[in-house]
């Protein structure tokens, strides 16, 4: 095709042309979007439910469980549907919803990840300032920033996408991978795209540079506790963050920094798969190990009569930080 903007139909990358294979996918893909989906939920409904997790922590930990389970569903359910009625493809609207979406949940989730970082230190090492500079309305305010951050992200990468021409529309990936999609271009405009991804990388690269620091600051204002118990709660509210931080850069890094050309249709998917769905599938765990207060909220979930009678508007309108 000279223009894939002419046409309604993308084709992507099958997981393989074996029908009891494709039957396995989906049964994989349904138990790993299940188990996502549940864990964040999970989360989700613990800091709505309990108000000992009514601090700006949490909170902000309930952004990154929506966040999370915007950015697994925005790929996931296509591929078990295409797995399941055996078919490629996918509509050009679909597509770019696919990219729009991915990029502002992606985008707002490692926002989110700063934040919370910025609200780690200011915890710990300027603990009497912590409740004048984290207030309710701080704490609304960056997390609107972030999603809105998010949002302009994901026009920009939208738009440097989709306003290239395309000579194929055949995608050597299971969902609209940028990447991917700028190989089909027949023309200069895609260098705009490739532009924005470099600015992407410096922009992101900067902002781990700031949390590496941040924790750096963090970890000299631990070590200098007299309490082992207070260095121990310190610590456990610190190392799922950075440890979420670390998974997310380190995947995507795996996934972007590998040889393009040399790289064949089965290990795409598996990069795919390590940088997407592996953080949102593991976010939920990593924080519930090693935070006792998750722990207790999620066991609560079990016995609603632990909770708070509280009416649907005081949960809404209620302290969140």
């Amino acid at each position: 095709m000279s223009n894939l903007t002419s046409t309604s139909e993308l084709l992507l990358l099958e997981f393989s042309d074996i029908r009891e294979l494709q039957i396995l996918h989906f049964f994989v893909f349904l138990a790993v979007y299940v188990t996502t989906v549940t864990g964040n939920l999970l989360i989700i409904i613990a800091v709505v439910l309990d108000h000992h997790l009514h601090t700006p922590m949490y909170f902000f930990l309930m952004n990154l469980a929506v966040l999370d389970l915007g950015s697994v569903s925005v790929m996931v359910p296509k591929a078990m549907a295409n797995s399941l009625l055996n078919t490629r493809s996918i509509s050009y609207s679909g597509c770019v919803a696919q990219v729009f979406f991915y990029f502002l949940f992606s985008g707002s989730n490692f926002a989110i990840l700063t934040v919370m970082a910025h609200d780690r230190y200011v915890a710990i090492c300027c603990p009497l300032q912590y409740e004048r500079i984290m207030h309710e309305g701080a704490c609304f305010q960056m997390a609107v920033s972030a999603w809105i951050t998010g949002t302009l992200y994901a026009i920009l990468h939208t738009g440097g996408t989709f306003a290239i021409t395309f000579c194929s529309n055949r995608i050597n990936q299971f969902f609209c991978e940028v990447p991917q999609l700028l190989k089909l271009s027949c023309s200069d405009l895609y260098l705009i795209e490739v532009g924005l991804l470099i600015l992407s990388c410096i922009v992101v690269g900067g902002c781990f540079i700031f949390i590496i620091i941040t924790y750096m600051q963090i970890f000299k204002t631990v070590l200098r506790m007299p309490s082992a118990h207070g260095r121990k709660k310190a610590l456990s509210t610190c190392l799922p963050h950075l440890t979420v931080v670390c998974l997310l850069v380190v995947t995507a890094v795996f996934a972007y920094l590998r040889p393009p050309d040399n790289t064949s249709s089965d290990l795409n998917i598996l990069f795919a798969v390590i940088y997407a769905i592996l953080p949102p599938l593991l976010n939920p765990f990593i924080y519930s190990m090693r935070n006792k207060e998750i722990k207790t909220a999620l066991l609560k979930l079990t016995d609603f009569g632990h909770f708070p009678q509280t009416s649907s508007s005081q949960i809404f309108l209620g302290k969140l930080c």
